[in-house]
């Protein structure tokens, strides 16, 4: 039996495991990234593990989220983030220099290699050939620590590519198709191969947008072959030395398999407030647009901008449309400068932004009340865009700069337009203006704390028994975006947990800290793939504040799953989801028993003392999970590791 390009890699790197689907891998992780929203935390408990030296290869912490600086608090974090990186040896990408993923993929980014990020869209490394996988910041904190990632043995589906996209369709038009098919959940515990002939006419951006999508679906992370077209990509960006050909066996066998004929594909739209919720834009188009914007790490490569300012030259924005562009990194920006194609878009009234984040994670540029906004981007949860009676339409850059022009949305297929070619440069530009590097001599530097920053809670061992009250039931797909609101007004407390806490689930209820407070903490009950989107593990680390001790749920998003875990609180799995319906909002519940129950990783059983009635549930973790919960989280079980090997040397 071949071998999958997954498990090629996943051998390359491997320190413990098998491929028993059961079982866990521990692997070599060569790379991380960080970014700002999350990074401020990934390096307060890097410091919490009392380390002198990281053992990656490479480490970047990015300044691309938090940007807005209306005050003090984002210029803090940054500088903190700036010293921890002198600090432990880690590249600091300043403000300004773009975003992570973008960025990552033009300058670091090897085939190859594991790649952990405290990001959900770090897959985009997968369109290089890496495996790329997002995680909570503990997580990366402890990979950067001890140089390893451990995780359950992943199954592997692939997704074979016919034919060739049609003139007017495009990579993101291709990931929305796949969406569709996926739904958000589909993807939920498979690592997505790409492979077929399909492949060779998709760019290294093409399949980053690809990659950095299956994110939605809930998958591990996606990954495409390292051949000819990532060569090609490496030499331009002056990096030929890092490239080395992977890809999988011929008769290599997979978990699952699909197959897609690109030919098939049109310019597809996803409808509010879900990205799986796609059609095709010609059954929707003539919705009236207030706002457009292009960027994000999904499509703001120099491709996806230089074909929105071939679409957009010598013409004019609609009266009626606000255009933004945001660059993906600060050399893309320059080389749009030189070659004239920024001043097309500026001359046809488009507005530009510097190459940061910007309002993919709501910072700033929020749509008029109850506007429809179209976006390049990956995410449309409802209130996201910082605008709660706004409706969020994702798409591609082609059909966002069509439409910008209109006034309506429209399929770019449909205009009659020749599609433009992009002629690539031989080589992108690469300026290091925005990059620190860390000094030789680190000796002696200090951290660089303002008042903003609070220290993070850390879980305690869990009790035998828990007796609390269900303090809320929530539906199905609830979005780390509903647990801990993410917006250009929060955004700035991301270091600062107790001030989080007043908007934790705000966007379901106004009160979750008074109910918390008024009943020393309690439970939740969420219904399918709780925790879905992104990896912010403050959507653990606040409910861990405010006294959550258990989530029971039909379902989890992975990473969620793994930060609740990281952070103490026990989350269940019912075992019949039509139990569901037993609960309502302040029952009262005990779960007794814990400690045996982990660790003989049975059922669990949860009474309903307000109902009288007893349901199942089941813990789905590993056993070095439940070590971690019986701990306390996994701060307290690398410091429990560490003295034991400490007292046994």
């Amino acid at each position: 039996m071949g071998k999958s390009l997954t498990w090629k890699i996943i051998e390359k790197n491997m320190v413990s495991g098998s491929n028993e689907q059961e079982g866990e891998l521990t692997v070599k992780v060569n790379q991380t990234l960080t970014q700002d929203s999350t990074g401020t935390m990934v390096y307060l408990q890097l410091d919490a593990m009392d380390i002198q030296d990281i053992k990656t290869d490479l480490s970047v912490a990015y300044i691309d989220h938090n940007t807005l600086q209306t005050g003090f608090e984002n210029a803090d974090d940054h500088a903190f983030i700036k010293s921890a990186a002198a600090k432990y040896g880690i590249i600091y990408s300043k403000p300004g220099n773009g975003i992570c993923h973008q960025l990552h993929l033009e300058r670091f980014g090897k085939p190859g290699d594991i790649l952990l990020g405290s990001d959900s869209h770090t897959p985009t490394g997968g369109g290089l050939g890496m495996l790329a996988i997002g995680a909570g910041g503990l997580d990366v904190a402890a990979a950067m620590a001890q140089g390893t990632y451990t995780l359950k043995v992943p199954k592997v589906m692939n997704i074979e590519l016919a034919g060739k996209l049609r003139p007017w369709a495009s990579a993101k038009d291709a990931a929305l198709y796949v969406l569709r098919l996926l739904t958000v959940k589909g993807g939920v515990g498979y690592i997505i191969e790409y492979s077929g002939e399909g492949i060779r006419n998709l760019s290294v951006t093409d399949r980053a947008t690809i990659t950095n999508m299956g994110a939605e679906a809930g998958a591990t992370t996606s990954i495409f072959p390292s051949d000819e077209a990532v060569r090609d990509f490496l030499v331009r960006q002056g990096r030929e030395e890092d490239y080395t050909p992977f890809e999988a066996d011929a008769d290599a066998e997979y978990d699952k398999k699909l197959i897609i004929d690109l030919g098939k594909i049109r310019p597809m739209a996803a409808k509010p407030h879900s990205p799986d919720n796609a059609d095709e834009v010609r059954n929707i188009k003539g919705i009236k647009v207030d706002q457009v914007a292009i960027g994000s790490c999904t499509n703001s490569s120099y491709t996806d901008l230089m074909k929105a300012a071939a679409i957009l030259k010598g013409k004019r924005i609609h009266p009626d449309v606000s255009l933004v562009i945001a660059p993906g990194s600060s050399n893309i920006l320059k080389m749009m400068a030189d070659n004239g194609a920024l001043g097309d878009l500026l001359a046809s009234g488009a507005r530009i932004i510097e190459a940061a984040c910007g309002p993919c994670i709501g910072m700033g540029q929020a749509p008029r009340s109850g506007g429809i906004s179209l976006r390049t981007f990956n995410r449309n949860f409802k209130g996201r865009c910082g605008t709660d009676t706004a409706e969020v339409y994702l798409v591609s850059p082609e059909t966002a700069a069509f439409s910008a022009l209109t006034g309506y949305l429209t399929s770019p297929d449909e205009t009659g337009a020749e599609k433009p070619v992009v002629e690539l440069p031989e080589r992108f530009a690469a300026y290091d203006g925005y990059f620190v590097f860390p000094p030789e001599n680190r000796e002696g530097i200090e951290l660089v704390m303002g008042p903003n920053i609070k220290p993070f809670p850390v879980g305690r061992p869990l009790p035998q028994k828990l007796e609390c009250k269900l303090l809320l039931k929530v539906g199905d797909n609830i979005t780390t975006d509903d647990i801990m609101p993410s917006n250009a007004r929060l955004l700035p407390y991301r270091s600062n947990i107790p001030e989080l806490s007043k908007y934790c689930f705000g966007t379901i209820t106004k009160d979750f800290r008074d109910r918390a407070q008024k009943n020393g903490g309690g439970f939740i009950l969420g219904g399918e793939n709780y925790g879905q989107g992104s990896s912010r593990e403050h959507a653990a680390l606040v409910p861990l504040y405010l006294g959550v001790k258990a989530i029971i749920a039909k379902s989890f998003a992975r990473i969620h799953r793994d930060n609740l875990i990281n952070s103490g609180i026990l989350p269940l799995v019912l075992t019949d989801k039509g139990q569901y319906e037993l609960f309502d909002e302040y029952d009262e519940i005990e779960i007794d028993n814990i400690a045996e129950a982990l660790k003989s990783r049975n059922t669990i059983n949860v009474m309903n003392k307000t109902k009288g009635l007893e349901v199942l549930c089941r813990f789905e973790g590993s056993e070095t999970d439940a070590e971690i919960l019986r701990a306390g989280g996994y701060l307290n079980y690398i410091k429990r590791m560490k003295k034991g090997a400490e007292g046994n040397a």
